[in-house]
């Protein structure tokens, strides 16, 4: 094939571990949302006659996928700072450089192309690591909340420090009302990103969305 009359070129971006813990991410924040909000307003009413209990099958299901949620922060965590590919750690110059900030918020306007050093720009940086906080303030209230309902285990371990964490903050309600503020910041961040990754691809006309899934990036050969 001759590569000469190829417009654009490929690259690789995502390792397979990125990916796969994206999309169980993904995953679990669904089911988190769906079941939490069931949690608060538990709006299926089983028949009289059943002996299914919904609700301990949703907070069944919530409790599974909190902690994967724990699992895969904690993994993305060790990925970011550990993993053979510096990628994603390379974007932090972006992030130190303010005519990296010009130049992307000037690319949002239409006015030019974004140059980065790595995958992300440096407010795409600055936002997924502001989300990842908040997984982490979310995983933390949920263990809190766990600790309060289930006292030997898992549970009874936890116990002091959620009772600590209890007090720090105000209250069992407290945790569980930021609970679900943080939650509330998880439904609005994922609109944005996928609007977002769309606009972007679009916008300078390359692999924004499947590279997170194939794990490779497509984009206009440089002249």
């Amino acid at each position: 094939m001759d590569t000469q009359h190829v417009p654009y070129e490929r690259a690789f971006i995502f390792s397979a571990a990125i990916r796969i813990f994206h999309w169980l991410r993904a995953l679990a924040i669904l089911v988190l949302v769906v079941t939490g909000f069931y949690i608060a307003w538990p709006f299926l009413v089983a028949p009289s006659n059943s002996d299914v209990l919904v609700q301990g099958w949703i907070r069944f299901a919530h409790q599974v996928f909190g902690f994967l949620l724990c699992a895969i922060t904690l993994a993305r965590a060790y990925l970011f700072f550990f993993s053979k590919s510096d990628i994603e750690r390379r974007s932090f110059q972006d992030v130190t450089n303010i005519n990296s900030w010009i130049t992307q918020l000037k690319s949002y306007m239409w006015m030019g192309h974004l140059d980065k050093k790595g995958v992300y720009g440096p407010l795409q940086f600055v936002t997924y690591f502001a989300i990842s906080v908040i997984a982490a303030l979310i995983c933390i209230t949920g263990l809190v909340l766990y600790a309060n309902v289930y006292h030997e285990g898992l549970g009874g371990m936890l116990w002091n420090s959620a009772a600590w964490i209890t007090a720090q903050m105000g209250g069992l309600a407290q945790v569980r009302l930021w609970h679900h503020y943080f939650t509330w910041v998880f439904i609005i961040f994922v609109v944005i990103h996928v609007y977002m990754a769309v606009w972007t691809g679009i916008r300078f006309k390359h692999n924004s969305v499947d590279s997170i899934v194939s794990g490779y990036d497509y984009h206009p050969k440089k002249h």
